[in-house]
């Protein structure tokens, strides 16, 4: 507010006889104070002082809690099950330049929609089986399908932050499959040093925990794993360990034994791979434990790093 007029105007002050000697000291102090602060600042003003670390805080610094504190470039602070919310990249980025890891998402969301071309034979091998399935899902309706891209991409996101190439099998780009044996002739293809199938069970309920599916020793027609069942037992051992310390599941409690660890012959995907290769059934969609698990975002992020740390113990030799 604001007042105007001659009833508001204050009376002049005296000129005091301090006035003249004041003027003085002070046109000779404030030019020295300028000075100094200049050189102050020449010299890097706060230096490592509590000033210094607010401004790195507020700028996305090393000290940032808001605008892109998950490192992504997306200006948007990490959010809790996404895969940048607990995948930081570490000071051995690059560790994995030149390897190749093919990830297999289990099954494809419109397999549904095709049953007459997921139901035709395909050669494994040992025998003729389905091209595909449709796979399981949850009580509540979350689809296997829908579950295996999810930990795809996150686990893409984490093995790409470490120097490797990821190719996946499928991405929802196709209207059904592929086939159980053009999937293992992508990894195959593409040389891959790893190839990780992912998928979730549907077994009955209280069947609870993961296993990794390991190749058998299969020589027959155009299957010969007898070249990929001990590295892939390697890949198979390490991915169980660390899935199950980061995620703190359990292995499985109906299959396995208790090692978290089955070999089967009857897999095309495995019988027809010429690279190192193992499934992971990450929990049993039919049991309401595990469910809550496996819809869980937080969760699946977890799944995906213990995923990712198994395969780059593997690739790291």
């Amino acid at each position: 507010m604001s007042y105007t007029g001659p009833e508001f105007d204050h009376p002049l002050p005296r000129r005091s006889r301090l006035r003249r000697p004041l003027a003085v000291a002070l046109a000779v102090l404030v030019p020295g104070a300028l000075l100094g602060w200049l050189g102050y600042e020449a010299l890097g003003g706060a230096g490592d002082g509590e000033a210094g670390r607010v401004t790195g805080a507020a700028s996305g610094g090393p000290g940032a809690t808001t605008a892109d504190a998950d490192g992504d470039g997306d200006g948007k602070p990490a959010v809790s099950g996404s895969p940048s919310a607990t995948a930081t990249p570490t000071a051995t980025a690059a560790s994995l330049a030149g390897k190749v890891v093919v990830i297999d998402p289990g099954h494809n969301p419109t397999n549904f929609r095709h049953p007459d071309e997921i139901n035709s034979k395909v050669d494994v091998g040992t025998h003729r089986k389905e091209c595909d399935t449709t796979g399981t899902s949850t009580n509540s309706g979350y689809s296997e399908a829908a579950f295996t891209l999810d930990v795809a991409h996150r686990l893409t996101t984490l093995l790409r932050r470490q120097g490797a190439t990821v190719t996946l099998t499928q991405d929802a780009d196709r209207p059904y499959g592929p086939c159980v044996d053009e999937r293992a002739r992508i990894g195959n293809a593409a040389h891959a040093d790893a190839v990780v199938s992912i998928h979730a069970d549907g077994s009955g309920t209280g069947n609870r925990g993961y296993h990794v599916i390991l190749p058998g020793e299969v020589q027959a027609g155009a299957a010969d794993t007898r070249g990929i069942v001990g590295p892939s037992r390697e890949l198979g051992k390490l991915i169980a360990t660390d899935f199950g310390r980061v995620t703190g599941s359990a292995p499985s409690n109906y299959v396995g034994d208790g090692s978290g660890l089955v070999t089967r012959e009857d897999l095309g995907g495995l019988n027809l791979s010429t690279v190192p290769k193992v499934f992971i059934e990450c929990g049993n969609m039919r049991d309401s434990k595990d469910a809550a698990l496996l819809t869980s975002g937080a969760w699946r992020q977890k799944a995906a790093q213990g995923i990712s740390e198994g395969i780059v113990s593997f690739l790291r030799g």
